[in-house]
């Protein structure tokens, strides 16, 4: 799958989806894109998921009609994200087009 990580999510989680396409909304020179303009562009390019930290993503933006599946963090801290970082492949891996999914990582 073609993994799309937000600003927030940390890079390093790349390591961790081996078999995922994983780009950063940096490396695509998008970092000044609105929630919107990026999740259109994210679509029009044909990524698979959106991996975010930003939890105001789903009441910012009307998602039904999206194609992109967005997974939601609820943290960006690093060693936390690391230690669930099975969780977040497992559930890249069961997401469904369109979907939204949250992870609590404690």
């Amino acid at each position: 799958m073609r993994v799309l990580f937000d600003q927030g999510t940390p890079v390093p989680l790349r390591k961790h989806l081996t078999s995922h396409e994983v780009e950063t909304v940096f490396e695509r020179g998008w970092s000044t894109l609105t929630n919107g303009e990026l999740l259109v562009k994210a679509e029009e390019q044909g990524f698979d998921i959106l991996v975010t930290t930003d939890k105001n993503l789903h009441d910012q933006q009307n998602l039904a009609a999206r194609s992109i599946a967005i997974l939601v963090l609820s943290t960006t801290s690093w060693p936390r994200i690391r230690m669930a970082a099975t969780a977040i492949n497992q559930a890249i891996e069961s997401m469904l087009s369109g979907s939204l999914s949250e992870i609590d990582i404690p």
